[in-house]
């Protein structure tokens, strides 16, 4: 990750991904729950990911993104554990939303460096 963010990227990144998956697994996604890690995600691109980590994590996302998609159908089971209702199909949108913000900053902002040289 890039040092410009130094500890505030990285912190942004563990509670934005600790956020995501207890909320994914425990809660509803709610507006503000989505809003919150909207803008972590947007930290999260801004600080954390500098030019030379840029293209492995485009691919990881893409990745994610597409197991996620595809990953839904299959996950779309809902567990009743002790009372608490669970649906990993909630983690996975949490975690898009955490994500998402991220890749459109890196990504544009690659775009640009391309353009510019």
């Amino acid at each position: 990750m890039a040092k410009t963010g130094g500890m505030l990227g990285k912190w942004a990144f563990l509670i934005g991904i600790l956020l995501a998956v207890i909320v994914g697994l425990f809660g509803s996604l709610t507006s503000t729950i989505i809003a919150i890690l909207l803008v972590i995600g947007i930290i999260v691109g801004l600080l954390n990911v500098g030019s030379k980590e840029a293209t492995p994590f485009l691919l990881a996302v893409v990745s994610l993104i597409l197991v996620a998609a595809f990953g839904a159908d299959v996950l779309t089971v809902t567990y009743n554990i002790g009372g608490w209702i669970l649906n990993p199909v909630n983690i996975l949108k949490a975690i898009m939303a955490l994500i998402v913000p991220a890749t459109i900053i890196v990504a544009i902002r690659e775009v640009f460096q391309i353009a510019a040289k």
